[in-house]
């Protein structure tokens, strides 16, 4: 696009302000009266979560040079090895039709997180992008944080949970 006297507003590369994504992130987090810690050296801000279902990690990870923004919500235990794989079917019958954000397993270790990401090369990024991107990874993680808790620690299956869970 280019900017014309007929359309001044017109939003070109060449006139959105650089402003740095983690500095977007840090105001955001300061309005929104959160409490959080940073790990500056690498553009980390790191906040524990108190839900209506349980504790959890969160860490917002600001990549300057890709544009990208990535939320990360870990989940408070790691699965042990012989649930890893009713873990998976759960997660992934949840994944299927989640518009924003994916649940994913580390099959190594058995970590669980939540992850909503954001590319915003060629526009400015707004506390509202920040706020939406955030509050959707949080809600999710501690919606679905009770259902992977039933699995590894009910002896539920996949299938009986997701039918309480409808329920």
């Amino acid at each position: 696009m280019i900017a014309s006297e007929q359309n001044p507003q017109t939003v070109t590369k060449e006139n959105i302000p650089d402003r740095p994504l983690y500095d977007v992130l840090l105001e955001f987090f300061d309005e929104d009266g959160w409490v959080f810690k940073e790990i500056e050296h690498r553009r980390v801000l790191a906040l524990g979560i108190e839900g209506n279902n349980g504790r959890f990690d969160c860490y917002m990870i600001a990549r300057e040079e890709e544009k990208q923004l990535s939320v990360y919500s870990v989940f408070p235990v790691k699965v042990p090895e012989y649930k890893r794989y009713n873990v998976a079917t759960f997660i992934t019958m949840i994944n299927y039709g989640m518009i924003i954000g994916n649940f994913e397993m580390n099959f190594y270790d058995g970590e669980i997180r939540y992850k909503t990401s954001l590319d915003v090369e060629g526009t400015q990024l707004s506390s509202t992008l920040v706020k939406h991107l955030v509050y959707s990874n949080v809600t999710t993680m501690d919606k679905y944080l009770p259902g992977i808790m039933s699995v590894i620690f009910g002896n539920l299956s996949p299938e009986e949970v997701i039918s309480r869970m409808e329920n």
